[in-house]
């Protein structure tokens, strides 16, 4: 089984878009393919690049107010699929379920917002769901899957990229996936400690 992969196709799901666009432009350049939702979508398209619609994907709507937009089998099957295993690659056949090589995600600005003092609706509303999942999906696939959770990692890939194209060793993945459950485990803990705070 080859440790280095191949990135074909990126999921994006960012709240800051500062720092993407050289990101971007090198991952189109690679011939990596977009995947991608509502705001951020739209600035991979106003920098040239297409991108496909999550939506378009599941066929569901980003609903209940933007909470639920990548929550889906079709986003996470896609990234949570072992490509060397047979049974896997048999259910994405069978439900259609594109392989997601690479995971971009910048959460939602949670300690920012508790810090500037919002009140209590829009502080709850930071807490990102989608995106947290995101990070721990891709995580846990690193054997097959590049995940890149803050924009504090977008230099590290450019830095992969930019020495040997779209495509990542084991060790590479691994590094991010540690990486991952760092942003993960201190999101959760600044979480809860505000309701801690309560």
């Amino acid at each position: 089984m080859p440790v280095t992969k191949e990135i074909k196709t990126a999921l994006v799901s960012v709240f800051h878009k500062d720092g993407l666009e050289e990101l971007l432009a090198k991952l189109n350049a690679e011939g990596v393919k977009f995947l991608s939702t509502g705001g951020t979508q739209s600035f991979i398209e106003s920098l040239g690049y297409e991108s496909r619609k999550v939506e378009d994907l599941t066929t569901y709507p980003s609903i209940l107010g933007g909470r639920v937009k990548t929550l889906h089998p079709k986003v996470f099957g896609g990234i949570l699929a072992r490509r060397d295993n047979e049974g896997d690659r048999e259910q994405m056949a069978q439900y259609d379920i594109p392989a997601i090589d690479l995971v971009i995600v910048d959460l939602y600005p949670f300690e920012q917002t508790v810090a500037s003092g919002a009140p209590e609706a829009d502080i709850i509303e930071k807490i990102d769901i989608g995106g947290i999942s995101l990070i721990r999906a891709g995580a846990k696939n690193f054997n097959d899957v590049v995940i890149v959770p803050s924009k504090a990692e977008y230099p590290l890939l450019l830095d992969i990229l930019n020495r040997h194209g779209a495509a990542t060793t084991l060790d590479e993945r691994r590094e991010l996936a540690a990486r991952a459950f760092g942003v993960s485990s201190r999101y959760d803990t600044a979480i809860r400690e505000w309701f801690g705070k309560r």
